[in-house]
This record gives structure tokens, sequence and C-alpha cells, in this order.
């Protein structure tokens, strides 16, 4: 009991003995003259705690969609594409039922993340769907970040609750490219589609390797003396690839943008073309087409990884097996080399 009669004859012999925040916060030592007064002010005190931080440490209450939106104000807002992403987060945070940031722990992840592979979360619109290892692993990346960066902003001071987790471990995928006999095909039937600068985007990507959003984003004043500059890139940093005089006697001459969206007619024109492309590869395809012979014809994986704009070289690796010399060691130099 933090308040106590004395009972040493003064005036004033109620007495309140407290801490607040448990034995190492403030202590409070105060007498008075009636335990009514006594009482009213340990009620005072006590609801004075909660906008008080030196009399102890206030729990953090804050919801993670709350802690989502003060990440994006402080920083997910200068990403790349800052809407998209924080979509993705708010879908993650509806799923999970949007807990108490300070109380979401790695097992809530562990079953959040079983349930959407099962396809038992539904989505704003009520709608169940299966999603993939690889959509669990960005989601569990991006929510991961939203607690790393306000760490260390000095915004959280409480643990990661997704440290420790480990990502779902995804097995390379099929990195499908055109063959020469195909290339010819596909250009055709994009100089057929509905759309006359389709062929020229789908050319601009087969001899830059860019994504085809930057290709198709192109504007007048990213082509000078034969070369193209992709600004606002996935990785934040301008490239400059060189083209040759045919292709850029083909870019369109104006000032602002030199295309329209049309990757639904670069769709058409691939069926239409009766060639069958991997799951997620329909216009990537011509980005790995452009590794692919590049590294086929000789090109240096350092020059690939500058070209593409790869920011870790890990990424630019996956298509060093092209290079004609590559692991040709393994010809030569294995056990039976000299009975064959």
């Amino acid at each position: 009991m933090s308040i106590t009669n004395t009972k040493d004859g003064s005036n004033k012999p109620w007495r309140i003995d407290m801490r607040l925040g448990g034995r190492d916060g403030k202590r409070i030592r105060k007498v008075f003259a009636t335990k009514g007064e006594a009482i009213a002010y340990e009620t005072f005190v006590l609801k004075q705690v909660d906008d008080k931080p030196w009399l102890g440490e206030k729990e953090d209450n804050r919801k993670l969609s709350e802690l989502i939106k003060h990440w994006y104000d402080l920083h997910g807002q200068q990403l790349a594409q800052p809407q998209s992403r924080l979509r993705k987060l708010e879908l993650t945070c509806f799923g999970l039922g949007d807990p108490i940031a300070s109380k979401l722990t790695i097992n809530d992840f562990a079953h959040y993340r079983q349930s959407r592979l099962d396809g038992e979360i539904e989505d704003f619109q009520g709608k169940k769907t299966k999603v993939k290892p690889n959509t669990i692993n960005h989601e569990h990346a991006y929510l991961n970040a939203v607690f790393t960066e306000l760490k260390r902003l000095g915004e959280w001071t409480l643990p990661n609750p997704l440290e420790g987790l480990p990502q779902f471990k995804i097995e390379d995928t099929e990195l499908a490219f055109l063959y020469p006999e195909e290339i010819p095909v596909v250009l055709d039937e994009c100089r057929n589609a509905e759309y006359e600068h389709l062929v020229t985007i789908v050319m601009v990507c087969l001899a830059t390797g860019c994504r085809w959003s930057e290709a198709e984003g192109l504007r007048g004043n990213q082509i000078a003396h034969n070369r193209i500059t992709f600004v606002k890139t996935k990785g934040k940093k301008n490239r400059t690839v060189p083209i040759a005089q045919g292709l850029a006697d083909l870019l369109p001459r104006v000032r602002g943008p030199l295309f329209r969206p049309c990757r639904r007619s670069f769709e058409r024109a691939i069926k239409r073309s009766g060639l069958t492309f991997p799951e997620g590869q329909m216009t990537h395809i011509l980005r790995h087409t452009f590794a692919s012979h590049f590294m086929m014809n000789g090109g240096n994986i350092l020059v690939l990884r500058q070209i593409l704009g790869h920011a870790d070289i890990k990424d630019t690796m996956r298509y060093a097996h092209f290079a004609p010399d590559h692991l040709d060691d393994a010809i030569t130099k294995n056990p039976i080399a000299g009975i064959l």
C-alpha cells in the first residue's frame, strides 16, 4: 500500500511513498493532513504518467497501420514506387489483423504467411487468393524493412519482431530467352500490331536490355548522340546505353513522351506468333534475351552489370553460364578426359 498513516501525532500523518514505472522508476514521497487528500493526489499522479515520460516509460501501443504510415511519411514516399509499396504493406497489415506493433511476434507472421499460401486470408475486397512463396518473401522483406528503417531513425526502440525468421527458399526460375530465329517472328508480329511504335519499343528492349517500363516511358530528352539514358530506374541510378544509328532513326522526334502504353498489344502479338513464354516473363523475356545473347557473343559480365543496372553482381551472374568458355575446364580436367 503506497498510502499509510504514520500515527506520529503530526498535523499531516498521511504519507504517500510510491514508485512509478517499477523499482527503478521515479520515487514520490509526500505527506497529507487527511487520507482523502492522499488518495486524490495519488489518483492525480497516476493519471499524469502517460503524459510524463520522465515518470516512467510509456508502453508503445501503436497499431501496425500507424507504424506503416509513420514509416511512409519519413522514408517510404522517397522510394521509386511509393504508392505500390504502401499498398502492399497495407494489405499485409490487413491480413495480420492490424495488431499492436509491439505485440507482433514471429509466430504471428509465420501463421499469416502459411494462411496466405493456403489462400485463407481475404484482401480488401473480401477475396481469398493463394499466393506463391516468392510473394510471401516480398511481403516479409517489406515489413521487415519498416521496422529496420524506423529503428535506424530512432522511431522504434523495441526489437524487430521479424528478426530471426528466415524467408522461404526459392528455386531458381527458368531464364527464358528468344532464339535467333524467333526474334524476326516477334518483330514481324509487332510490325503488324495496331500500334505503329510497338516494334520500336521491342527493339529498344532487345538492343539495350532495358525493362519494358523503361522503354515504354522514354521521353525525347533521354535520347542524344545515339545514346539512351534511362532515368527513374528500379535501382534509382541513371544509366546510359549506346544504340545503333538504325535504331536511333526509328525513334520519334518529339520532346515529350515517345510512346503510349502498349503492353497488351505486345501480349496479343506474342499470342499470334504461337510462341509460349514462362509465367511472368511476357515482357521481361526481352531483357533476358539481350543479356543471354550478350554473354553468348563474348560480352564481359561486368559490362553487362553496368548495362542492366544491377546493384548486386549476383543478379548478373545468372547469365554467366552463357559465356562461350564458361566452365570449359570441366571437359579437359575431369578424371576420364584422357579416355574419351
